[in-house]
């Protein structure tokens, strides 16, 4: 049986790390910040999802000088010209709520007919002293109100094309089926399992 590769997940994001452990399953041991005992607010300053993954991956491999993996994801919406993109976990303020930022891009998008949007995923890689990037998309329409009470963020306003579901009304793996950041880990994944 194949040893598990183990990977420090440059994140405080305990949402996301449940979510990429339900996707690697065995292949991977995915290790939180919090659980290597690394107290660390890495900022995301940077106008793009690469150059912010970027920053938090190389500043855990700095640190540590062990494997790890950072991601950036947002949701971009056509008619507010990509916004909130990089800022979409502070989209309200820098200490926003999930449901304050839904609440602002729902009276942002009062006007428009127009209602399609994008989840992005970018994961940085830092694997044997080498960086890499695995990208994830999903495209689908925001809802004009809420609704589902599972998953994060802006999932309770999200339907992902080829379904009638937000996010926050499918299970995990219902959502797997659909994810952006699915879509990202899998791609890392089938690196790692080809060295």
């Amino acid at each position: 049986m194949q040893i598990p590769i183990t990977l420090l997940f440059a994140s405080n994001n305990l949402h996301k790390a449940a979510e990429i452990n339900t996707i690697v399953g065995l292949t991977c041991k995915i290790i939180t910040l919090r659980e290597a005992g690394i107290e660390i607010d890495i900022p995301e300053p940077h106008p793009t999802f690469h150059e912010n993954a970027l920053e938090k991956s190389r500043t855990i491999y700095q640190l540590t000088k062990k494997n790890c993996f950072s991601e950036d994801s947002g949701l971009e919406v056509k008619a507010l010209g990509g916004a909130p993109g990089v800022r979409s976990a502070r989209y309200a303020h820098d200490k926003a709520t999930d449901q304050e930022n839904i609440d602002k891009l729902l009276v942002n998008l009062k006007e428009f007919t127009d209602r399609t949007a994008c989840f992005i995923t970018v994961i940085s890689l830092q694997f044997d002293g080498r960086e890499y990037f695995f990208e994830g998309e999903c495209r689908g329409q925001i809802l004009p109100q809420k609704r589902g009470s599972a998953g994060f963020g802006y999932d309770p306003i999200f339907v992902p094309d080829g379904s009638t579901l937000s996010f926050a009304e499918m299970s995990s793996a219902e959502k797997n089926l659909f994810s952006h950041r699915e879509k990202a880990v899998r791609k890392m994944l089938s690196f790692l399992q080809s060295k």
